[in-house]
């Protein structure tokens, strides 16, 4: 499945996983605060750290100096995580200030992503919920007296409503309301509940008993209110350049020649002219069913970072414009 990603998103990643001046990839030794968010179990995971600098007299006036993150994810998961970092040291912001950065600031700043790929943005925003609960705790600040309420009880006291990803009733029925999802569908690529066995749908107390109970059983395709902006169009994910962005669809099943130059033709035009830039460069050695095999050459050859830029970058540029199932091999 090829998905559409705006230029922005392509870049970011890029510039991440080549560990580029100015990225946010890795994390803080001893930080202020720590948070994380998803379980590599369920395919989407975001450890999220942050310094800062601290005010002399009051806590809560402290102000972000540096954030970084680790992800277990794809493309979008990799450029979100860099736009909150970007989005919170650039704004100079308290960590209470911080949480003001929604899921819906961090696709602006993407120029878009696909509805499918909402839950990346979701994940970064939760990891930072996280974080700053955590700096609060070391700090000994009141987050309830400032009038914050993080809900880091839900997932411990809530009935489990999807039992593949461990997400409750409380949490998502929050994240029903927050960000005015009316749909199953719409839910699952928002925190992806749901998306794995589906057995949550339709069950007593499923998905959609939830969104019945908080929507008052109303008609789902009533008019979505400003809480839906989050989405930047659930229906026609919207590029960067404010155009609809054709939706992702499985494509076709090639013939093993037909593969093979879908994957010369990726490397040719995407991957190997950012590795070029680098000094390095990549032979594909063979290409056996949806396994590929190559070899990083130049400078790439032997960096310590050989095995991030094949997983990181090559593998998941392939996932993303060709096929969810190829695996790269290093030879």
């Amino acid at each position: 499945m090829a998905w559409q990603y705006s230029e922005k998103t392509k870049q970011l990643f890029m510039d991440a996983v080549h560990g580029k001046p100015g990225t946010h990839l890795g994390e803080i030794e001893d930080p202020d605060g720590f948070g994380e968010h998803g379980s590599i179990t369920c395919g989407d995971a975001m450890r999220f750290t942050f310094r800062v600098r601290r005010h002399p007299t009051d806590p809560a006036r402290d102000v972000i100096t540096e954030a970084r993150y680790l992800t277990f994810g794809c493309t979008s998961a990799i450029a979100a995580s860099e736009a909150l970092c970007s989005l919170i040291e650039r704004g100079g912001y308290t960590p209470v200030d911080a949480l003001r950065i929604g899921n819906h600031d961090i696709v602006e700043f993407l120029g878009g992503l696909p509805e499918q790929k909402i839950h990346c943005s979701v994940m970064g925003a939760e990891a930072l919920e996280a974080a700053v609960f955590n700096w609060a705790q070391r700090r000994g600040v009141d987050l309830e007296a400032l009038g914050v309420d993080l809900h880091m009880d839900e997932k411990d006291e809530g009935r489990i409503v999807c039992k593949c990803f461990s997400l409750s009733e409380p949490y998502i029925k929050r994240k029903i309301r927050e960000l005015g999802l009316r749909t199953i569908p719409e839910i699952t690529h928002a925190i992806k509940a749901g998306g794995a066995c589906m057995s949550c749908h339709h069950a007593p107390g499923g998905l959609q008993d939830l969104l019945d109970e908080v929507w008052g059983g109303a008609d789902q395709s009533v008019e979505r209110g400003p809480a839906q902006v989050s989405f930047v169009g659930s229906l026609h994910p919207v590029g960067g350049d404010g155009a609809t962005a054709t939706p992702p669809r499985a494509d076709e099943e090639l013939s093993p020649y037909q593969f093979a130059k879908k994957i010369e033709g990726t490397v040719s035009k995407h991957i190997r002219p950012m590795l070029q830039s680098d000094g390095g460069d990549i032979e594909i050695v063979d290409i056996k069913d949806r396994l590929v095999y190559c070899r990083l050459t130049g400078a790439c050859q032997g960096c310590a970072k050989a095995g991030q830029t094949l997983a990181m970058m090559v593998e998941q540029t392939l996932k993303d414009t060709i096929d969810e199932r190829i695996r790269v091999i290093a030879v």
